[in-house]
């Protein structure tokens, strides 16, 4: 009858769905209780799905209530506030209100009792402010989804851009037994949910139509929000939009994909979002809530919970503040442990089993339930499947929990995803209906975690070997690249050797026969054929690698250095006998004989480089003693020569033979003296020049490396490139400073 007169729009059937008893009479019999501060409260940093917030107090930091404690990482995060003014007196793990059991990080909380609040900045009419604005204000206001899920408000309230959103809806159905949290605050607090609803359609674009959603088993909320929705409609052209659909009791109503169904026809096909049929569903806490973050500017601080089981002497709803232990709110409700069976966060149909009292009150607790041991029996054994069909019938996703069920033991994931396992929304209906007691839930709930984790290990999997590719096509890409600079420098090192070599014979040429025939004679004074000796002296001044490794060879020919190279070899050879000796002296059982072997082995090098140098010296020795023979001998015959010759005119001496490595020490001197000659504004400015062109050079390795990372180019060096350049632009700014103090003095 009540159906009849509070129906405002038409609302089509879901299929599925069962009806359990509601008992929700029990919680609703007294007004909402105020809050009480406990001695200590306890914020787990994830109180919402996506990233955990990160504390920003420190243990002994003084808060206020309504103070951030902790910030949101990321768009899927949302901050948490301090509930009331205290002390923080840990950061810490602790015991989280989940159904694993785990600990999480929490901030713990030591209250003063005298409840300070941070002042809280009000608007006015946030129909002056962007979408954007209100939105930011929502996220920092720590506001998540109030009907369980826990979802970042502002992230729904944020849907793609081509996306319009024509229908808002406003989840006020409370479908599972014993909540009657929602029923409370429609009751109490109507105005606040009208007032919400309109602040979330003004964001999303103002919808054509702003549906609250209700079951019609709660008849006093249903008529607080109508005559609140007309006092406000006769004051404002604002709430037009809004309307009231009441349909009739079933479980699981409430579920985002069935509540869309009743009121607007429309099913939410498999992974797809609600957003994408161009509607958004939000709870009747989350609106409230909105609306006094906006307009009052009060962060998610408190929320009404429901405290209610056969094992309570008092059973109603509380405004609770977050970080209140489940405990505390027994002991006000005066538990009894003797007579319960369980403690349940949530319904009992959705809820988990708590592990301990000791857990705190978080953004999604919305039923503490403390039962009796003959109001909640323990399950009875489950049994082997009759293959009845009733969970078919009543699962609200027109799913086969039956076959999936068998999957699930099996661990065939690939025919549960084929069969549209992640659509299961884990409401309990097909478990409640099996006459065999089989836990189905359960069984779904363990193959989608570990689906989840096979996926996650894929897709980890997956960034590994693409790494590795990269890191392989790099590899390979840098070996081209160097062997093509070794075949440029071979090619462009024969080519100046066949230049050299045409510039020595034109030159020859040139000179004319005699001049040919003194450059030969010319050529034992300088150590073998002119022509080549030219040529290699032409190809040194043209080509800077083939003078560097002439410079070498001829250091590596020096008898000096080769005797001084020798001397250290045995100097060195010598200090590692003796000290191997004083260790050998030292040491004691296996690492004596170990020592006695290396010893042993130095002995040997020793007398091998003694050897090498006394040969050496030897044949220097040797070498000299001819050279002062053909010296003698050459002499004798050049004299016997003059005096039976006639003398001949002189002929023009052949041209010197220019030594490279001498001529770049004459230009570094050159350079050092001038440098010296210089004043130090002068070199300031010759060093600012040469900055100058090092910085345009490291800017263009860092553009280069810039686009290559853009073109899919991993550059391992693009760290180091942008440091390097940050260096030599601090530099270059530092000596441009400098010459500017000079100028002004």
């Amino acid at each position: 009858m009540i159906t009849n007169l509070i129906q405002t729009s038409k609302t089509w059937e879901t299929p599925g769905g069962v009806h359990p008893p509601e008992n929700k009479s029990q919680s609703m019999q007294l007004p909402l209780a105020d809050w009480t501060i406990p001695d200590e409260l306890v914020f787990p940093v994830s109180q919402h799905l996506g990233a955990p917030a990160e504390p920003i107090v420190n243990v002994g930091d003084k808060v206020l209530a309504g103070q951030k404690i902790a910030e949101a990482m990321g768009a899927m995060s949302v901050p948490v506030h301090a509930s009331t003014s205290g002390i923080i007196t840990a950061i810490e793990d602790r015991l989280l209100p989940h159904s694993s059991g785990m600990t999480g990080l929490c901030i713990v909380l030591k209250s003063d009792g005298e409840h300070k609040t941070i002042h809280y900045q009000t608007c006015g009419n946030y129909r002056l402010q962007t979408p954007k604005e209100l939105i930011n204000k929502i996220r920092d206001a720590g506001i998540a989804g109030m009907g369980g899920a826990g979802f970042p408000t502002a992230i729904k309230l944020s849907p793609n851009s081509s996306t319009i959103i024509d229908t808002l809806i406003i989840n006020g159905t409370e479908c599972e037994p014993y909540i009657t949290a929602d029923d409370r605050i429609m009751q109490d607090f109507a105005e606040d949910i009208i007032q919400g609803s309109a602040l979330l359609g003004f964001i999303l674009g103002t919808p054509k139509r702003i549906i609250i959603g209700i079951e019609d088993n709660k008849p006093d909320a249903i008529k607080s929000l109508r005559t609140e929705l007309a006092t406000l409609t006769s004051t404002s052209s604002d709430f037009t939009n809004i309307e009231i659909a009441t349909f009739p009791t079933k479980y699981p109503s409430g579920g985002e994909k069935q509540l869309i169904q009743i009121i607007t026809g429309k099913e939410v096909a498999s992974g797809t979002i609600p957003s994408s049929l161009g509607i958004v569903v939000q709870n009747v806490g989350t609106a409230m809530t909105a609306y006094r973050a906006v307009c009052f500017g009060e962060p998610l601080t408190w929320r009404v919970t429901t405290v209610v089981g056969e094992a309570l002497e008092t059973q109603r709803n509380h405004k609770v503040l977050l970080g209140t232990p489940v405990e505390h709110l027994l002991q006000e409700s005066g538990f009894n442990q003797k007579y319960s069976s369980r403690l349940i966060m949530g319904g009992p149909m959705m809820g988990f089993a708590l592990p301990d009292a000791n857990v705190s009150v978080v953004k999604t607790t919305n039923c503490i339930i403390a039962p009796s041991k003959s109001e909640m029996p323990a399950p009875p054994p489950a049994q082997a499947c009759i293959r009845c069909g009733l969970c078919a019938e009543a699962c609200p996703a027109s799913l086969l929990p039956q076959q999936l069920y068998w999957y699930a033991r099996s661990e065939d994931h690939e025919k549960l995803q084929n069969h549209n396992l992640f659509d299961c929304i884990e409401c309990g209906a097909c478990s409640y209906v099996c006459p065999s007691t089989i836990p189905l839930v359960q069984y779904y709930r363990a193959a989608k975690g570990t689906i989840r984790e096979k996926e996650l290990e894929k897709t980890r999997s997956d960034h590994s070997r693409q790494r590795f590719e990269f890191r392989k096509e790099r590899m390979e890409q840098a070996e081209k690249e160097k062997e093509a600079k070794r075949v440029a420098r071979k090619q462009a090192a024969e080519q100046a050797k066949k230049l050299a070599a045409e510039k020595k014979a034109s030159a020859l040429l040139s000179m004319g026969s005699d001049s040919i025939e003194s450059v030969k004679k010319a050529g034992p004074a300088i150590g073998g054929n002119s022509i080549e000796s030219g040529a290699i002296e032409s190809t040194i001044e043209s080509d800077p690698v083939a003078a560097a490794m002439a410079r070498v060879q001829a250091k590596q020919q020096d008898p000096a250095a080769q005797e001084a190279k020798l001397k250290r070899s045995v100097d060195s050879t010598q200090s590692r006998v003796e000290k191997l000796l004083q260790r050998v002296n030292e040491a004691e059982g296996d690492q004596k004989e170990r020592l006695r072997s290396q010893l042993k082995q130095a002995e040997l090098r020793l007398q091998d480089a003694q050897k090498k140098l006394a040969d050496f010296a030897s044949s220097i020795e040797t070498e000299s003693a001819k050279t002062v023979s053909i010296e003698t001998h050459t002499t004798v015959t050049e004299t016997t020569e003059t005096e039976s010759k006639p003398k001949k005119p002189l002929k023009a001496a052949p041209p010197k033979v220019i030594d490279a490595a001498a001529a770049a020490i004459e230009r570094a001197k050159e350079k050092s003296e001038a440098l010296a000659k210089m004043s130090p504004e002068e070199k300031l400015k010759s060093q600012l020049s040469g900055l100058q062109t090092r910085v345009e050079k490291a800017r263009d390795k860092v553009k280069q490396a810039e686009v290559d990372a853009l073109a899919g180019k991993v550059n391992e060096h693009i760290d180091a490139l942008r440091l390097g350049l940050e260096k030599m632009e601090a530099k270059l700014v530092t000596t441009q400073q400098a010459i500017n103090e000079l100028e002004s003095n």
